[in-house]
């Protein structure tokens, strides 16, 4: 049996695949490592950040969940790097998966549909309001 939605965010180390198109998959690698959480953050980006990881195959191996947030290349083909160094479990940023990432998702554990924040960000921000409505509607 695998992790609910909730769980997926009790780990201690995270990849976090960014190409800067979604600002909550950044906020989320930061509100990770506010938790004390090992966070690899993969900038993959026509500009990455100096202190960044340019490339998934400079990702160490056995970290076991991955955040992807890209929407400039196909995230399926950084859920495959990412699988091959031991990634379990990974969270598509909702509206960025694709075909090819649904068919992938068939066989390996994904969180899809749902953006980080609404589990991690603050009880006094739009997250925490997202988060409200999303326990209220039952899609939590």
């Amino acid at each position: 049996m695998g992790l609910n939605y909730s769980e997926f965010w009790d780990a201690d180390e995270y990849v976090v695949v960014d190409d800067k198109t979604k600002p909550a998959i950044k906020w989320a690698a930061n509100e990770l490592k506010k938790r004390g959480k090992t966070v690899y953050y993969v900038d993959l980006s026509n500009r990455p950040e100096f202190d960044t990881i340019k490339s998934v195959g400079e990702v160490p191996d056995g970290i076991e969940n991955a955040v992807i947030g890209l929407t400039t290349m196909e995230p399926a083909d950084a859920m495959n790097q990412l699988f091959e160094k031991g990634v379990v479990n990974t969270w598509i940023h909702w509206r960025t998966d694709t075909p090819a990432v649904r068919e992938l998702c068939a066989e390996h554990q994904c969180f899809t549909g749902r953006c980080p924040m609404m589990y991690l960000g603050s009880d006094l921000s739009i997250h925490g309001v997202h988060r409200a409505i999303a326990k209220l509607t039952g899609k939590y």
